[in-house]
């Protein structure tokens, strides 16, 4: 784990990475980024090949809501140019943010952004922990949760409040969030929308494009579009 004294820009326009941050599992696919806030302590690991952008931002310029808690950043065309004509031409911005012409517009472009998160958040009880890697490893698991109960030790009541009070929400919407995060990498990697939700064990592609739609606001066929 590590953290830096400026708030930071993570962008891969390739690839796709996993940050750990304030006990939260975030997934960046390509066109999304992750805005770190100074001094937040996170890991960071690519899932194959990865082309990385990293901008750096003084903390008395962070843009005010993206002053305390990561945050899951959708790129726009003219956020996406922005970043890499900053990363990429070093001369036309330092750390400091000194001589930058092209930062105010890029922070404003930032204010503008808004999307639903791609992060799992990490977790205590044993039983939700069995539960949720098992998931995490088979995403296609259609266990219930009465079934679960009887493979941990837990009655079907007890599951459903640790799952609302560590997760924050129900077993069904977690193992569709656990669903999407198995299928980005995958659809980032350019594998047909019918292939990835038969795997997931959706008996359609449109019940699965339903799903992934509702929880990210994007069909995943365009998601990855510029």
């Amino acid at each position: 784990m590590h953290s830096h004294a400026h708030g930071q820009l993570i962008f891969a326009t390739t690839g796709v990475m996993e940050i750990t941050a304030n006990d939260r599992l975030w997934l960046v696919p390509p066109q999304r980024a992750v805005w770190m806030p100074p001094r937040v302590e996170h890991r960071m690991r690519a899932r194959g090949s990865v082309a990385l952008h990293t901008l750096y931002i003084r903390p008395d310029t962070c843009p005010a809501r993206f002053a305390d808690e990561p945050l899951s950043v959708p790129v726009s065309g003219l956020l996406r140019e922005l970043i890499l004509r900053v990363t990429t031409r070093p001369e036309h911005c330092d750390i400091h943010g000194h001589g930058i012409h092209m930062v105010p517009l890029l922070l404003d472009e930032l204010h503008a952004t808004s999307e639903p998160p791609l992060h799992m958040p990490n977790i205590v009880d044993w039983r939700l922990a069995r539960i949720c890697e098992a998931i995490l490893a088979d995403s296609s698991n259609d266990l219930s949760l009465e079934e679960w109960g009887r493979v941990v030790g837990a009655s079907t009541r007890t599951l459903a409040r640790l799952f609302r009070s560590e997760l924050g929400v129900s077993f069904r919407t977690w193992r569709q969030q656990a669903r999407v995060l198995a299928a980005v990498p995958r659809l980032a990697a350019g594998e047909p929308v019918i292939v990835v939700a038969a795997d997931l064990g959706y008996e359609t592609p449109g019940a699965f494009t339903a799903m992934f739609s509702r929880l990210t606001g994007r069909n995943p066929s365009r998601y990855f579009r510029r």
